[in-house]
């Protein structure tokens, strides 16, 4: 497996950050089960970078967001995602976090006010739409609970008002997909569909 230092990477516009590796999920189709690079971008690190050495990193130019996403759940390292993205916010950047919605399960303890303080938009993979389901899918270390721990997680970042999108990827079929929309709805929350990456 090909590793690199690759902290900060460009894709679509956006500036997206690559924090860690590790993932409370192990989800059958992440992009990363098969692939050493996304798009072109070598995303498995030789080492967790410091919020320093991102920072660093970091391009001097206007993005329209950047995005902390990679090869892992950004959330695993809260305490370096909350201060580059304090820094991001005193440069006039919007934030925008891609996360499994385990944070607080992660973390020990609820972590949404932290990151209202520096979080413009908050994407939630849901990609199920029941707990036994999402088990099946993503497997949680953290069993079954990680399911309404992410739907909890999404309202909380909802009500400290940041902007927050559940999203699912198309490969579950139509059926789990009306039935996920169905629970963002009764929850007061929007569902992105989003297609299968089938290559990089």
């Amino acid at each position: 497996m090909k590793k690199s230092n690759t902290f900060v990477y460009e894709l679509d516009g956006n500036l997206y950050i690559n924090l860690t590796n590790r993932c409370s999920n192990a989800c059958s189709f992440c992009v990363r089960n098969d692939k050493e690079s996304y798009f072109g971008n070598a995303l498995w690190l030789e080492h967790e970078p410091s919020a320093a050495e991102v920072i660093e990193a970091i391009p001097d130019r206007a993005y329209p967001e950047v995005v902390f996403c990679g090869f892992g759940e950004p959330t695993e390292r809260l305490d370096a995602l909350v201060e580059i993205a304090g820094v991001l916010k005193e440069r006039g950047h919007t934030v925008r976090l891609n996360t499994n919605g385990q944070g607080n399960l992660i973390n020990g303890r609820d972590i949404t006010t932290d990151l209202a303080m520096c979080v413009d938009k908050v994407n939630v993979s849901l990609n199920a739409p029941t707990a036994e389901a999402y088990q099946a899918v993503c497997r949680s270390i953290y069993g079954e609970s990680a399911f309404s721990a992410l739907i909890s997680f999404a309202k909380r970042c909802r009500d400290k008002s940041m902007d927050v999108v559940l999203s699912v990827v198309d490969c579950i079929g139509a059926e789990a997909v009306a039935a996920c929309r169905a629970l963002a709805e009764e929850n007061g929350l929007r569902l992105r569909v989003r297609a299968m990456i089938e290559n990089s």
